[in-house]
């Protein structure tokens, strides 16, 4: 079990897991079950990026620098003061002859497990990235384990466009499950006071962001009726007529009585995909009695959220989006290869940044 989890990979404080580590080694050379990657291309997450861009004033050569710091400091890029990290793509490099992954030497992959349990080794000083952008142009080594994820990038996607999908891939697979969850429940014993089978409604705070439109995309194609918070009329342009969203709203997704005024009747089911922290009282308000709230920011409070939904005497169902369904990559690129909305907001964020 300690090879297959990466356990010997972590310096210190022993006994813990990688993720919860704070420094791995991160040397090239692999164990039997392990596999390296040449890294091609990073993408910090968006909490994570915030962070870094706000504490340096978007200087990018600060931002670069820290970076740099924060993988040679702990062997991984594990954001201090966020927890979070992004993931990466790469080429297969070596594959251990215990290796369970079904991946060989060539193979373009992308790695759907977090760089805050990935070793990682930069080696070009990320000399071809500005600091300016959440995607980090690379070249260096990351090593999976046994019980890593990885996928083959698609030959019809570009990298970049793959990246970004696969980074929020895990938002719209547990959006589906729920809601389908929600309506078998439904259609088997109903609710009082309501017709079995109504559509379940679902409110998405940060509509407009990646994990935001797939979110959306993945609760219209579930059968929901969809609302979507954003925080200002330029992201409302930006899902106007993409029909994602039912309704769009505007709202600062941290005052929590602005959030549950613009979703107005509760929903049953909220999801959180904005990257700045408090926003986790809003989405309770916003939720109805019975109703399952998924966090999927790393900018969460679980503390804040469990104790405000006790506060508020909510009875809610609050989920943590762990980046993980079976099936979640391929879930996520077929929503964007169906949906040419989805598709048309990645590709213009991708332009933006």
């Amino acid at each position: 079990m300690s090879g297959s989890t990466g356990l010997r990979r972590v310096l210190e404080p022993a006994g813990v897991l990688p993720q919860a580590a704070w420094r791995l080694d991160a040397s090239p050379e692999i164990g039997p079950d392990e596999v390296r990657i040449r890294v091609r291309r990073l993408n910090l997450d968006a909490a994570s990026y915030r962070q870094l861009s706000e504490k340096h004033g978007g200087d990018g050569a600060a931002i670069r620098a820290e970076v740099l710091d924060i993988v040679a400091t702990r062997g991984k890029m594990h954001n201090p003061v966020t927890g979070s990290g992004g993931m990466l793509i790469g080429v297969v490099d070596e594959v251990g002859p215990e290796s369970p992954l079904p991946l060989k030497p060539g193979d373009r992959v992308a790695t759907l497990v977090s760089l805050t349990l990935t070793p990682l080794r930069i080696t070009d000083g990320l000399e071809g990235w500005d600091g300016l952008s959440e995607q980090v142009p690379a070249a260096g080594t990351a090593i999976l384990f046994g019980r890593s994820v990885a996928g083959v990038l698609p030959d019809d996607l570009p990298p970049e466009l793959a990246l970004a999908v696969y980074d929020v891939c895990g938002a719209p697979a547990l959006t589906d499950r729920v809601i389908r969850g929600h309506d078998r429940w439904r259609g088997q014993a109903g609710v009082e006071g309501e017709e079995p089978g109504r559509a379940v409604s679902v409110a998405v705070l940060g509509g407009a962001g990646k994990s935001g439109s797939l979110t959306l995309a993945a609760a219209k194609r579930a059968g929901a009726r969809t609302t979507a918070v954003v925080l200002d009329e330029a992201e409302r342009d930006a899902l106007r007529g993409t029909g994602l969203a039912d309704r769009i709203a505007i709202a600062d997704a941290r005052d929590p009585v602005a959030v549950s005024e613009a979703v107005g009747e509760p929903a049953d089911v909220t999801v959180v995909c904005v990257d700045v922290p408090g926003c986790e009282h809003g989405a309770i308000l916003a939720t109805a009695e019975g109703g399952t709230v998924i966090f999927f920011s790393m900018a969460t409070s679980f503390s804040a959220a469990a104790l405000g939904a006790e506060g508020l005497a909510a009875d809610v169902t609050m989920l943590v989006g762990n980046g993980f369904v079976p099936g979640h990559a391929d879930f996520a690129v077929d929503l964007l290869r169906r949906v040419p909305a989805v598709r048309a907001l990645f590709e213009a964020r991708l332009a933006a940044d």
